[in-house]
């Protein structure tokens, strides 16, 4: 009798453990089923095409969820300029999708102006790891050449930024340049996107690219050119939507000015109010015959239709920033009469 009751409480103790270890009937199974013939959809900003996945023999591994990377660069901007970065990162991305899966037999398409691939000021371009270009519709001449020696206007290795790029362990990202055209005197900023892709044992380098001039202004001071003013002083032009060939949706202006010691400007009159910020420097500004002492890291508004003329009483060069609005233009400058200062 008593070996009944030991065995039966040692069969119950068995199933309570039993129930604690054995889960819930919700529970994931250790390892995923096999998929089956997946259809990858790359239909991306203008790019489409359905990508097979490979049957593959041995048993998948379980699938890793994707997490997002914090990104240097806000993602979530209105502007047209985070527009087309979406844009052209979205295109180059299908693209790669594409490559991966048909090769190079892809490449002809990528040069018919007029497709997905090559339209407008938009095209895809390809290299080989070693820096050899692949694929570059807009100047069908640069292909067979070797980019990885390539620089900048400014010396920067953006060849071997391109390359180093997309092998990285990210795969991917944004260089940004100063680009100088055959058919320009000037050179301008630009921004490429390359990505790795993988098509069986080669490995391709996929990218786009855009001039950021036509989203922004950006200008060094060195590039500016200095223009005479009345009196004594010069004036460089950072800023003004006057002299730009399109629409920044700005009405300001900003300008670099300065008088070498003992000089000074015109007097004259502005026809709307103006601020000055001194950045070098000492002097004296005159606002309707009222002195007032200058300094480095002050800013004085000068009302409009005041008289004002600036002398620099120092010894060295007097520098400031003029900030204009509207922008400044001949029209809403008057000067008068030059008279010494005692």
């Amino acid at each position: 009798m008593n070996l009944i009751k030991i065995a039966c409480i040692m069969l119950a103790i068995a199933l309570f453990l039993g129930i604690l270890t054995s889960g819930g009937g919700d529970e994931m199974p250790a390892i995923s089923p096999e998929p089956g013939n997946e259809i990858v959809s790359s239909d991306v900003s203008g790019l489409a095409g359905t990508v097979k996945a490979e049957e593959k023999s041995e048993i998948a591994a379980p699938a890793v969820p994707k997490t997002e990377q914090d990104s240097p660069i806000p993602e979530k901007g209105e502007s047209k300029l985070a527009g087309e970065r979406r844009n052209i990162e979205s295109k180059v991305r299908a693209t790669v999708r594409l490559v991966e899966a048909q090769g190079k037999e892809l490449f002809p398409s990528f040069r018919e102006e007029g497709s997905p691939w090559f339209q407008d000021d938009f095209c895809i371009l390809v290299w080989t790891p070693d820096g050899t270009q692949v694929v570059c519709p807009s100047d069908p001449s640069r292909e067979g050449k070797n980019i990885k020696e390539l620089v900048d206007a400014d010396g920067k290795p953006i060849g071997e930024l391109f390359i180093e790029t997309a092998l990285s362990e990210k795969g991917e990202g944004w260089i940004e340049y100063n680009w100088q055209d055959r058919n320009s005197s000037e050179p301008y900023r630009k921004c490429t996107f390359v990505k790795k892709a993988s098509s069986g044992k080669r490995t391709y380098i996929v990218g786009a690219d855009f001039y950021l001039e036509d989203y922004i202004v950006c200008r060094n001071l060195e590039a500016c050119k200095y223009t005479d003013e009345p009196g004594n002083s010069q004036i460089a032009e950072l800023l003004n939507p006057l002299s730009l060939d399109r629409n920044l949706e700005l009405d300001c202006s900003l300008a670099h000015s300065i008088i070498e010691p003992g000089r000074n400007t015109a007097p004259h009159i502005m026809g709307n109010p103006e601020i000055h910020y001194i950045l070098e420097g000492q002097g004296l500004l005159y606002i309707d015959g009222i002195p007032i002492e200058i300094r480095p890291d002050q800013l004085i508004c000068i009302p409009a239709d005041s008289i004002q003329s600036t002398y620099n009483t120092g010894n060295t060069t007097l520098k400031f920033l003029i900030i204009d609005q509207p922008a400044r233009s001949e029209q809403n400058i008057d000067f008068l009469e030059l008279k010494k200062l005692d």
